[in-house]
């Protein structure tokens, strides 16, 4: 099952990060390593976001049966195969969901962005705000 969420109880000393009410935004973010999820999970919550997280494809499919999320993060451990065919799987389910690949050179047309995982937290939540921001003004 889909587990821990993410947010804003979860406090930074490193107030340059990007903030957003946790509120407005659901996250979902997939990976299929336990400790990479649970470290980035928690960086993106410093950042003000909540972060629902699922580990591996099936979970993440579970997740999006049960709810809506805004932006949908596939993670650099989930396979190749679960990388390619998740964007489907996510928008199928709701068409509005963006979503957002750690993993360098994705060319998908159902994937809205892709972030080299090697890059510092920092500028992945920088994708993120980004790509939500639009949301935000709505």
């Amino acid at each position: 099952m889909f587990s821990e969420v993410y947010g804003p109880t979860h406090a930074t000393e490193n107030r340059s990060l990007p903030i957003c009410s946790p509120t407005t935004i659901k996250i979902l973010y997939g990976e299929s390593d336990q400790a990479t999820l649970s470290a980035q999970a928690a960086e993106i919550g410093k950042a003000g976001y909540q972060v629902t997280t699922a580990l591996n494809r099936q979970v993440v499919l579970e997740a999006l049966r049960a709810q809506a999320f805004d932006l949908v993060i596939l993670g650099s451990t989930l396979s190749k195969d679960d990388r390619h065919h998740l964007p489907y799987m996510v928008k199928k389910a709701h068409a509005g969901t963006r979503v957002l690949v750690l993993h360098a050179g994705t060319h998908h047309h159902e994937v809205d962005a892709a972030v080299d995982p090697t890059m510092s937290m920092h500028r992945i939540i920088e994708k993120i705000t980004a790509l939500v921001q639009p949301m935000l003004v709505a």
